[in-house]
């Protein structure tokens, strides 16, 4: 995968990146098809979420690949995993999961700022996720993030639903310090916060630990349908946290054992 290399510093630097047209319309019609499937028929991760004061849903569910074909056909054949590997500079780059993110039209329900890589069993750099919608996302409507913030240290995963921190569970776990998330909403003009509008065949690609968060979907027609896959490169190792990580899915392996099994398979190689 050919990635500019001024993309590549971007990426670095702020710890997301808009990518144009990387996917073709058959990624895309395929991506669809498995969206469509999965809310018809979601897993028993599946949440779907209501605002205060709209009838609009925000649905996710996650780690469905198993099941619905279209979703494995595009981690493992799709461009994804080379540009995960190109931006992480992997010599190697297995897949760890899938997550669809849908927005109904009228959907007031935020995402909070949060970053990921607290919520999963994962330590390393060169992890990262690509944010792909299947619809056009405005950017009054698509995720934004906090440019370089994935630089900062380790926060401390919230509920959706609530806000509320994750309830510390296992003392063996990792012993960092986890700070609270800032009030990024509340100060937006101390920060500098990146977003874009979207196209179909358009992706974000960002770092684990880089801040993020979404508005809701305030269009009464449009829906917000994004399927993101989340990626892990040469330094990704399984880790211990104090809290039930969100997937629970570890592979049967131990803290310090490289991310590469039967579920979080080794999809790319730079030789490939």
């Amino acid at each position: 995968m050919k990635i500019d290399q001024k993309l590549i510093e971007e990426y670095e630097q702020n710890g997301a990146v808009c990518l144009r047209n990387v996917f073709d319309k058959a990624w895309i019609d395929l991506a669809r098809v498995g969206i469509e499937k999965n809310l018809a028929s979601p897993s028993s991760f599946g949440e779907k979420l209501k605002g205060d004061k709209s009838d609009g849903h925000y649905f996710d569910d996650y780690c469905n690949w198993n099941r619905i074909e279209e979703f494995k056909k595009f981690a493992f054949e799709s461009p994804a995993a080379a540009i995960a590997g190109t931006l992480t500079k992997s010599k190697e780059v297995s897949f760890y999961h899938e997550h669809v993110l849908v927005k109904e039209p009228g959907t007031d329900k935020e995402t909070p700022w949060h970053h990921d890589q607290s919520y999963y069993p994962i330590d390393g750099d060169k992890v990262c996720s690509i944010w792909m919608p299947v619809d056009p996302v405005p950017r009054e409507t698509c995720v934004q993030f906090v440019a370089g913030s994935h630089k900062w240290g380790w926060y401390q995963p919230i509920k959706f639903e609530t806000t509320l921190p994750y309830r510390v569970v296992d003392g063996d776990g990792d012993r960092r310090t986890y700070q609270p998330v800032p009030d990024v909403e509340a100060n937006r003009d101390k920060y500098n916060i990146l977003t874009w509008d979207v196209q179909p065949g358009d992706c974000i690609v960002f770092h684990m630990k880089c801040l993020h968060g979404a508005p809701g979907n305030a269009s009464r027609t449009c829906w917000r349908r994004v399927l993101s896959t989340r990626w892990l490169g040469d330094d990704a190792v399984m880790t211990r946290r104090p809290w039930r990580t969100s997937p629970p899915t570890t592979g049967g392996l131990k803290t310090g054992d490289r991310a590469v099994c039967s579920e979080f398979p080794v999809v790319w190689r730079h030789d490939d």
